[in-house]
């Protein structure tokens, strides 16, 4: 179903995203909403040469078209496919970089790797994992953090106040 320059499926999920010719020097804020898109052109727009971080979460882009002047997001090695043309260059076949970086230690012993966009991967701790490379294991403790952060927060305030009340009364 089309809908402006947006291909929609019967859900109202972005499939595909027309934005050729917009004069666009970079995609926006609200572009992040078209990360199910599986199509975007934005051939014929000034952009901006690095949009590594635009497609951020964008895991199910197979066919992505720029203006000749800008290089696929990731790189080469990010696409099975690059063909350049006169006015544009096809980035086609988003590749999963989890299964070709060759380095299985990529994520910790505890997290696994997950594609993430284009050129981008993230490591997803296991359940029952939690922190800094997945070492943390159970939930994170909510009620001592906030206890802890509450308690000493009150305490403050309280000094704070009587300080204050002092110099009052003294003037």
């Amino acid at each position: 179903m089309l809908h402006a320059r947006c291909c929609l499926n019967q859900k109202g999920t972005i499939l595909g995203l027309d934005l050729h010719n917009c004069s666009l020097k970079d995609p926006g804020p609200n572009f992040p909403q078209a990360h199910t898109a599986v199509i975007i052109d934005l051939q014929a727009n000034p952009l901006k040469d690095d949009l590594a971080s635009t497609f951020h979460g964008f895991i199910q882009l197979q066919i992505l078209v720029l203006p000749q002047d800008v290089n696929c997001p990731g790189g080469i090695n990010a696409w099975n496919t690059v063909t350049s043309y006169r006015d544009n260059q096809i980035c086609q076949g988003q590749k999963n970089l989890c299964n070709s970086t060759g380095n299985p230690e990529m994520c910790p012993e505890n997290g696994s790797c997950a594609p993430n966009g284009p050129g981008l991967l993230q490591c997803v701790c296991a359940d029952g994992f939690h922190g800094y490379k997945c070492m943390r294991q159970g939930s994170f403790p909510l009620l001592m953090f906030f206890g802890i952060l509450g308690s000493t927060t009150l305490c403050i305030s309280l000094l704070l106040w009587r300080t204050q009340r002092r110099k009052a009364k003294a003037s």
